[in-house]
């Protein structure tokens, strides 16, 4: 038998523990029961998993059985606090014969009159998923099956917390995002929109936004922007700095000052973060658009009876790289003659394995023309995308000035 591999008694104990396998239950319920059972199989009085909160590196209980407080009451433990942040520090398990304040954090586990207790981390290969100790309120001790088959146990619910994890945030995703990105653009005279928004294949859904907003005095805002990272909290940060961008719309009419206040914003209060944002007005007419890039790719414009071209605007620091520097962020404004189009986009559309973004965006460029933005987004799409899956968040916005715009 190799050194590692488990013992039969073990893998025998475990199988009592898991029962019959899955059932109709939810995830919380079938905890629940395993805990019981795994109470009564290694004979002690309490079992607990808590889930680790890798953000802010704490570990927040989920489910227990013999003190069950744990759960209700919300108990968090730091990561390398306590019994229970040691083993998840130390990744390997850990015994405690002596349970009291020196020991434990949780106040719960000394008053429920805990004698010794074992823990072991929750690994799905080298990611922390969790913790998963038992305790007994009399003198136990722990034999090397024991801590085996709690072991065992630890990396089985391991993979299924972590796929339950995967499948919440990917639900959470999906609906905040929905929510978040506008599911109908704005009827305004003078223009004519379209709009598109692929995820990622390889990725998932992120933090790859799009906004198109009337404003005062006939104005209209117009936002691409980039958060980088993916899943549930670039969609919740997304979604912070688009609120946020908006409100600062409403005080400010130059793009570069929005942004400014954006990044002072997310320098103060979404450290770590990093957003690429590019931020349009379209004055009343719709005439011409400030634009203010905060390290995001230019949009690109076409005039009729002129070849398309990439708007020259200097790029900005993105949003959330300036802590402690000055920087003085820049507006350009761009001419929009009636009929022409002015093409919005993510670097997901532009940038593949197989394809630089610099010939991405000459490829862009040569594509657009003056038409209608429905069909400019089918033609753009099909020659950017086509048949294969885009491996990053594409985002898109075609904005059309019809000829009989002027000024309201």
């Amino acid at each position: 038998m190799p050194p590692h591999a488990p013992e039969p008694e073990s893998r025998t104990r475990l199988a009592e523990i898991l029962g019959a396998g899955a059932t109709d239950a939810d995830l919380g319920e079938e905890l629940a029961k395993i805990l019981a059972r795994a109470c009564t199989v290694l004979d002690v009085d309490t079992a607990t998993v808590l889930r680790h909160d890798a953000r802010w590196q704490r570990l927040v209980a989920i489910a227990a059985a013999g003190l069950e407080e744990e759960v209700y009451q919300g108990v968090q433990v730091p990561v390398g606090a306590g019994f229970a942040g040691a083993v998840a520090a130390r990744r390997e398990p850990v015994v405690i014969d002596q349970v009291d304040k020196t020991t434990v954090l949780n106040a719960l586990l000394s008053d429920r009159g805990l004698h010794t207790m074992l823990g072991v981390p929750m690994l799905a290969g080298a990611e922390l998923v969790g913790v998963l100790h038992i305790g007994a309120v009399r003198e136990r001790r722990f034999t090397t099956d024991d801590i085996e088959t709690l072991r065992l146990l630890a990396d089985r619910l391991a993979a299924v917390l972590q796929a339950e994890i995967m499948h919440q945030n990917q639900a959470a995703t999906i609906a905040l995002q929905r929510s978040l990105l506008p599911g109908v653009l704005p009827v305004i005279d003078g223009l004519r929109l379209a709009a598109r928004y692929v995820p990622g294949a390889e990725a998932g859904l992120g933090g790859d936004w799009y906004d198109v907003f009337r404003l005062p005095e006939g104005q209209t805002g117009i936002v691409m922007g980039d958060v980088s990272g993916h899943g549930l909290e670039a969609a919740v940060i997304m979604g912070r700095l688009r609120s946020a961008l908006r409100a600062y719309a409403l005080d400010c009419d130059d793009p570069a000052e929005v942004l400014a206040k954006l990044d002072r914003k997310a320098n103060h209060f979404e450290h770590g973060v990093m957003a690429t944002v590019a931020y349009g007005i379209l004055r009343p007419g719709h005439d011409s658009i400030a634009l203010s890039l905060a390290g995001h790719l230019p949009p690109v414009v076409a005039s009729p009876g002129k070849p398309a071209e990439l708007v020259a605007a200097p790029p900005d620091p993105p949003v959330g790289l300036t802590v402690g520097a000055t920087v003085e962020r820049r507006t350009t404004h761009v001419e929009l003659p009636p009929e022409a189009v002015a093409v919005f986009y993510t670097d997901g559309l532009v940038e593949r394995r197989d394809r630089l973004v610099d010939a991405g965006m000459d490829q862009l460029t040569a594509l657009v023309r003056p038409e209608d933005p429905e069909r400019a987004c089918a033609r753009i799409m099909a020659a950017m995308v086509g048949s294969r899956p885009p491996q990053d968040d594409v985002a898109l916005v075609v904005l059309h000035r019809t000829a009989g715009a002027g000024t309201p």
